[in-house]
């Protein structure tokens, strides 16, 4: 109907011929929910005119009304006809949408069993449209979410519809029908807001686990960034449900390749770490460390050394130091103290403490004191003090010794050429330092002995006469 006259006329109405339009629309579908006096292809029209009006709230009050709410309720569930129903969800959808308060005009009505009964429909578009209004009553209103799930069976909807599209991505099907994609990401966002809303109810989505898998593997999605729509919906859905269950482990593990949903997550880090702007990274690629770090934690021995094989730094890591290189764990360091990113770096610290076993010694080990005393003061956990044997005594992946603060290989450290300090200079730098550490003293931040008054208590410091003069070679 794009190319339908009068809707493209009523695209172009505003002012008080737009209100008058809708005034008479609304008037019209609501008489003839009492007595039935529009055919059913007049009724279709009448409801896609009042889309296209419905679209801008401007002007268009009686559709936001509780009784204009209630008119699209009605048509859109009691009705009989699947095009008259799927065009007043429409309108239902971008009431709820634009105008917060019809959220809760619309749970009021109780339709609540009609809405989730609805979403059983093998139909792509009713499980978009209805996917979405039950999401959007997640939001600004009293909606029992507990209700739906135990009395109107809404989480067993949701599995259904996403092991129709586990089916379908499984067997690689191929289809120009956009509504495929779009209704999965409808079903992802609805499943993320359930568990996060009603938190004692996410064992019944468990069974939803093998199906996000499936599709997150088998998927083949054109999406401009990696964790564009719905596949970033899929790692959300995930980091919300219940990877420990021990039902789903064969479908997170598989026997036949074990690695194949580590390796799929870490390949999507990788494509991320190009894709993705400091300002970015909170909201986009968060969820994702989450879930590997999940993953992780519940994997078996292989699946947990192929994680850490590619996320911990490698001797190639070494031969610079930590955090500066291009390869993933490089990036990973250098976003653990992003300033930009919160969310994100405090995410990665918890991932690098897991990795590391949650022993602060292996984690000093594994990314050198300069990272490791921050990520874990940041988690109030003590830093190890006597670590620096570690890197020097073969129990490292490399017999090579180690800088205990950068993580770098010392064979591989570059020192600037500068010429040595006269004794002019060392004692000016002594006395600096000497300074230096009274102020620290004096501002409580450190209660160590002052070395240079040591030194000097010790007579291994002598002061130079006025008149020294260095010999020079």
């Amino acid at each position: 109907m794009a190319g339908d006259p009068r809707l493209l006329q009523a695209a172009m109405l505003s002012g008080s011929a737009k209100l008058s339009a809708v005034t008479r629309l609304v008037e019209k579908l609501t008489e003839d929910l009492t007595t039935v006096n529009l055919l059913p292809h007049e009724r279709d029209v009448a409801l896609d005119e009042l889309k296209v009006y419905g679209r801008d709230p401007h002007n268009a009050d009686p559709i936001f009304t509780k009784a204009g709410i209630e008119m699209l309720t009605k048509h859109a569930f009691d009705s009989t006809s699947s095009t008259t129903s799927r065009n007043a969800l429409r309108c239902l959808c971008n009431a709820l949408l634009l105008k917060k308060e019809c959220r809760q005009l619309f749970v009021d009505l109780g339709y609540e069993a009609k809405a989730c009964n609805k979403l059983k429909s093998d139909s792509r578009d009713d499980e978009f449209l209805v996917s979405r209004i039950v999401f959007l009553t997640t939001y600004d209103t009293d909606a029992k979410l507990e209700q739906l799930i135990d009395r109107y069976q809404l989480a067993d909807s949701v599995v259904v519809n996403l092991e129709r599209h586990a089916k379908y991505h499984n067997e690689g099907l191929s289809t120009q029908d956009p509504m495929q994609d779009l209704a999965l990401a409808e079903t992802l966002k609805l499943l993320f807001n359930i568990t996060h809303h009603c938190k004692q109810k996410i064992a019944s989505f468990t069974q939803a686990i093998p199906h996000i898998v499936t599709i997150l593997c088998k998927g083949r999605f054109q999406v401009g960034k990696p964790l564009d729509p719905p596949i970033g919906l899929l790692v959300n859905a995930l980091l919300n449900l219940d990877i420990a269950a021990e039902e789903v482990q064969s479908s997170l593990y598989p026997p036949s390749n074990s690695t194949a949903v580590s390796n799929r997550l870490i390949d999507l880090l990788e494509q991320s770490k190009t894709e993705y702007q400091d300002e970015e990274l909170d909201n986009a690629v968060t969820a994702l460390i989450g879930v590997i770090q999940a993953v992780h934690e519940h994997s078996p021995q292989d699946v947990r050394n192929s994680i850490r094989q590619k996320l911990l730094p490698a001797e190639i890591d070494r031969r610079e130091v930590l955090g500066r290189g291009s390869s993933l764990p490089s990036w990973l360091l250098e976003n653990s103290t992003n300033p930009l990113a919160p969310k994100f770096r405090e995410m990665i610290s918890d991932l690098l403490f897991d990795l590391s076993d949650k022993d602060a010694s292996k984690m000093v080990e594994n990314v050198g004191y300069g990272f490791a005393s921050g990520l874990l003061y940041n988690k109030n956990i003590p830093i190890p003090q006597d670590d620096s044997e570690a890197f020097n005594n073969g129990t490292g992946s490399s017999d090579r010794p180690i800088n205990p603060v950068t993580g770098q290989f010392l064979d591989s450290e570059r020192h600037a050429d500068l010429p040595e300090m006269t004794e002019e200079e060392k004692e000016r730098e002594a006395e600096r330092l000497f300074v230096l550490f009274q102020r620290l003293q004096a501002n409580g931040v450190m209660s160590v002995e002052n070395p240079i008054r040591t030194a000097v208590e010790e007579g291994r410091f002598e002061e130079l006469p006025d008149d020294y003069k260095e010999d020079v070679d």
